[in-house]
């Protein structure tokens, strides 16, 4: 695929500056109609009803998810936690749209995501979903804002105002005066709040993200999980995967997975 346009070399003024923070607001999730018909009650962004995943190698299956059952509100705030092998991985990819489950049902602001093709999968991913994972996922040779902008030329946005909106969102996690610079050229937390601004510069309802401090020291952790908090005040919906436990503890709510299935701790867990 060809690179895409210099956007710098515009004559459209609207490439030169920043689109103010507040135009970066959460697009609505895509329901029709907004409430349960049977109940009036709002329809969940994410819904999963005895959702499992088998994975198959020949003759040998395993179960990365047991009948998981999940509801997540609209402005909600979910840490998913659990250790290592426990499923959240695949339950990451599942509620973002990257894989489909092997049996159950799974709805996303109330649409059955498994009558989706990829096209529509592809725009929910593009347009409704924000991705941040602990690995940057940044391209080396690309300044700060043309990283940002990515997600903005798959969606054939125009040169001008993908720029535009790419300073906004880098002016949002604080980095607008690091826009030019390339990755190496920033700190490990700095790359994540430009990941975070990538995530954001499509506007989407909800910010899936998949372990965003498992690489940054204390401080940066501290500066990202206070961008979310921020991201959440603002009406965005922010699913959390973790495995670190004060991590978690700064969302409204935890889901623990264990050996593929939602684990609900008894008192005596609790107090353990």
């Amino acid at each position: 695929m060809a690179a895409p346009r210099d956007a710098s070399h515009t004559t459209d003024e609207s490439a030169e500056r920043s689109l103010p923070a507040d135009s970066l607001g959460p697009r609505p999730f895509p329901v029709e109609p907004p409430y349960d018909q049977s109940t009036r009650d709002p329809v969940p962004v994410l819904e999963l009803l005895d959702v499992s995943k088998i994975y198959r190698t020949g003759e040998i299956e395993v179960a990365a998810l047991r009948n998981v059952s999940l509801r997540i509100e609209e402005n909600e705030f979910v840490a998913i936690t659990g250790p290592s092998g426990s499923g959240k991985s695949t339950l990451m990819h599942i509620l973002g749209c990257l894989d489909v489950p092997s049996s159950g049902v799974f709805r996303l602001a109330g649409h059955d995501v498994q009558t989706f093709d990829e096209n529509q999968l592809a725009d929910v991913r593009n347009r409704f979903i924000g991705f941040v994972f602990q690995q940057f996922n940044l391209l080396a040779y690309l300044s700060a804002w043309r990283n940002v902008e990515l997600p903005l030329v798959y969606a054939k946005v125009r040169p001008a105002e993908r720029k535009a909106r790419a300073l906004a969102a880098l002016d949002v996690v604080g980095l607008a005066d690091r826009a030019q610079h390339k990755p190496g050229e920033l700190s490990g937390g700095q790359q994540q709040r430009v990941a975070v601004a990538r995530a954001l510069v499509t506007e989407p309802g909800m910010i899936l993200a998949d372990e965003p401090t498992g690489n940054l020291d204390s401080t940066a952790t501290a500066d990202v999980l206070a961008l979310l908090d921020e991201l959440h005040r603002a009406g965005r919906t922010i699913v959390l995967i973790t495995h670190e436990h004060d991590v978690a503890a700064r969302a409204q709510r935890t889901v623990m997975i264990r050996d593929g299935g939602v684990f609900v701790p008894t008192a005596a867990a609790v107090g353990a």
